[in-house]
């Protein structure tokens, strides 16, 4: 099974004109998104809490937490962003995925909008 990519804007909320381009791996099993912080703080995006999250093979990891709205193929949505430290790549998860009206499809590897969202 091979990894899904996309690229998407982040802005810090909808009406703001500055924006960063990031490529995501697309994570529909983890909760929140990550973005490099250098870059969250380019839009001036800053974090509001620190959280605790338990990596796959069991680390725990404390990180900042913030908010950024996520735009796809010009449709948008906010959600909670980790501000990722150094080795951390950017993810796109499931709470991001829902705002935007989006699922990954795992028999394509694709992002497909969701059912209740198809007119």
């Amino acid at each position: 099974m091979g990894l899904t990519h996309a690229l998407l804007k982040v802005k810090k909320s909808h009406d703001h004109k500055n924006f960063i381009e990031v490529t995501f791996i697309i994570d529909s099993g983890a909760v929140y998104s990550l973005v490099p912080a250098v870059e969250l703080k380019k839009i001036k995006i800053k974090p509001h809490r620190t959280m605790t999250f338990v990596l796959a093979d069991g680390t725990k990891v404390k990180r900042k937490v913030g908010d950024a709205y996520f735009e796809w193929h010009s449709e948008g949505g906010a959600a909670p962003v980790i501000f990722g430290e150094k080795g951390d790549s950017p993810l796109l998860g499931a709470t991001a995925l829902e705002s935007l009206g989006l699922v990954l499809n795992p028999f394509t590897r694709e992002l497909s909008p969701m059912r209740m969202m198809l007119a």
